[in-house]
């Protein structure tokens, strides 16, 4: 048992899994979570609700101002860190109706560069925090 942990220390090493950590915090959060952990070259930031920075109410109940609001929220957490959208490699899309998609797409592709959009799954899902209709989590990477 010992032997495969050390191989898969070693194994997370090589692929920028760093024994360090940096945990990017904030103490506006809503719960037992960290918005951001700093892997090696790795962000990751945890699932994002459309609240309105410094408050706990939500952005207007539409999906369009949702996920601008949601895409805010990513950004500062981003920035804070020392990395912007462009950075981000990977997105989980949790979406309370799944008849929300379309409009969520179209606003979601315009935060990312034509052509490089990071990887994504999109789940429809039964409640989120705070009756949101949207939450997004991000993998971001610095490239060498």
């Amino acid at each position: 048992m010992k032997s495969s942990c050390a191989i898969l220390l070693a194994a997370g090493v090589l692929i920028g899994c760093a024994p360090s950590r940096t945990y990017i915090t904030d103490a506006r959060v809503i719960g037992p979570y960290t918005p951001a952990v700093k892997v090696g070259d790795f962000l990751y930031v945890s699932g994002q609700i459309a609240m309105k920075p410094g408050t706990a109410e939500l952005a207007a109940d539409d999906i369009e101002s949702q996920t601008r609001q949601v895409f805010e929220n990513i950004k500062a957490i981003l920035n804070k860190a020392g990395y912007d959208l462009s950075d981000v490699v990977q997105c989980t899309v949790y979406l309370k109706d799944m008849n929300d998609f379309a409009n969520m797409n179209q606003i979601y592709g315009s935060y990312f560069t034509q052509g490089r959009f990071p990887t994504r799954t999109t789940v429809e899902v039964s409640n989120l925090p705070r009756n949101a209709r949207i939450e997004i989590t991000t993998v971001a990477c610095k490239a060498r």
